[in-house]
């Protein structure tokens, strides 16, 4: 099975983190109920006070472009100060112990 992955994490003032995280709550819901994904999370880190972090699974680049045109993110209501997230294209897949 190919599919992308979408793995990272973007930094926004750590006084606003709570905020972002909450204010993405309903974009997760609609990915996940979205053709196509596998997976969506947007959580807070445990450690870094400024840090969210982005998963996603898709099962094609068509599927996420579809998603990304219906969308709609919202504004975050804070400034990104740096965006760490990449897409990767995974070609195999294995079960967690192998």
């Amino acid at each position: 099975m190919r599919m992308l992955i979408i793995a990272g994490h973007i930094e926004v003032a750590p006084e606003h983190r709570d905020a972002a995280v909450a204010a993405l709550a309903d974009l997760v819901r609609r990915a996940r109920a979205a053709p196509g994904c596998l997976d969506v999370a947007i959580t807070a880190d445990p450690v870094e006070p400024g840090w969210i972090h982005n998963l996603e699974r898709w099962r094609s680049r068509e599927d996420l472009d579809a998603w990304r045109a219906a969308a709609h993110a919202p504004d975050l209501g804070t400034p990104i100060l740096a965006d760490h997230v990449r897409m990767f294209d995974a070609t195999n897949e294995r079960g967690p112990f192998d």
